[in-house]
């Protein structure tokens, strides 16, 4: 597997690149146009002006957070089940060399707050190794997380957003929002539920995608805990996938000795560069392997989860 590496965005990174409004949403940050034009000293050498700082500020970021696959490896947790299962859908039309589209659902863990430039969200990284992996299959991947959502929000707009897209695949990740807002599990059991069996009926393979362990959801055990088995006990019964995020983050951090803030930014929530990167490292490998089981004839059928050690 490719060395993933990478370090917290700083302070001035994220400013740089994205804002939190007061409504969970993430906001472009806008390019300072007001600046005077750069100008000459005495011997007539340019002065860069304050924007073009800004701008190679900007550059260098974004340079060190190509970096990342140099620095902190992500290796796969030992122990660790993963269900998320065959995917015979989206890896049948990749085999053929066919068009994909991949919709990444949820809330801002998807859209990408934390990451230091949009290229750097996961949908983003996860685009990145299936085309590495395929250059010569036609992949996009859509990106439709929205900050401060949980069921409710994104059934609302599951139709539009998703289905009508005729996605091939859809990453589902949420619960987290239900945990910090004491939603009632039992309700958004009947939602997700109702959501899988809505875009199973479309014909996209399904991978749902359980809350991140971070202090802020950890200071919540019980409901941590119980939302990760409620999104299992949905996986199991309609026979989708579920990549264990909970406990792969869990794994990062108590078995692999590394730090919180190496993967989590002040917020005590959303992951950083190097989080989301190893995120859809794993995540992208898990559909490489299923792509390779169709190529040589192991087809499981849809409703028939596997369960590999990662």
């Amino acid at each position: 597997m490719l060395a993933l590496l990478a370090v917290a965005p700083s302070r001035a990174q994220t400013d740089q690149h994205a804002a939190l409004s007061s409504d969970g949403k993430t906001e472009a940050a806008k390019p300072d146009a007001t600046q005077p034009a750069a100008t000459a000293d005495a011997t007539n050498s340019p002065q860069p002006g304050v924007a073009a700082k800004a701008l190679d500020k900007v550059k260098q970021a974004a340079k060190s957070a190509s970096d990342i696959f140099h620095r902190v490896p992500c290796h796969q947790p030992k122990g660790v089940p993963n269900s998320t299962g065959s995917l015979p859908h989206v890896a049948a039309k990749l085999a053929a060399g066919k068009p994909v589209v991949i919709i990444a659902f949820g809330s801002s863990s998807t859209q990408g707050y934390g990451s230091s430039a949009p290229e750097f969200t996961y949908p983003s990284r996860l685009a990145g190794q299936l085309r590495r992996q395929y250059p010569s299959a036609d992949i996009t991947v859509l990106n439709r997380g929205k900050g401060g959502e949980d069921a409710p929000e994104m059934m609302a707009r599951l139709q539009t957003e998703v289905i009508d897209v005729h996605p091939d695949m859809v990453i589902w990740q949420v619960g987290t929002n239900a945990v910090l807002r004491n939603l009632d599990p039992a309700e958004t059991a009947k939602q997700v539920e109702d959501g899988v069996a809505r875009l199973q009926a479309s014909g996209a393979d399904v991978v749902l995608v359980d809350p991140q362990y971070s202090p802020r959801v950890t200071e919540r055990p019980e409901s941590a805990r119980g939302m990760v088995k409620l999104l299992g006990r949905i996986a199991a019964l309609r026979h989708v996938g579920i990549f264990p995020r909970f406990e792969v983050m869990r794994d990062w951090h108590e078995k692999q000795a590394i730090p919180i803030t190496d993967f989590v930014i002040a917020d005590g929530l959303h992951m950083n560069d190097w989080g989301y990167a190893c995120f859809a490292q794993l995540l992208g490998d898990d559909i490489i392997r299923s792509v390779g089981a169709i190529k040589i004839g192991v087809n499981v059928p849809a409703d028939v989860r596997t369960y590999r050690p990662m």
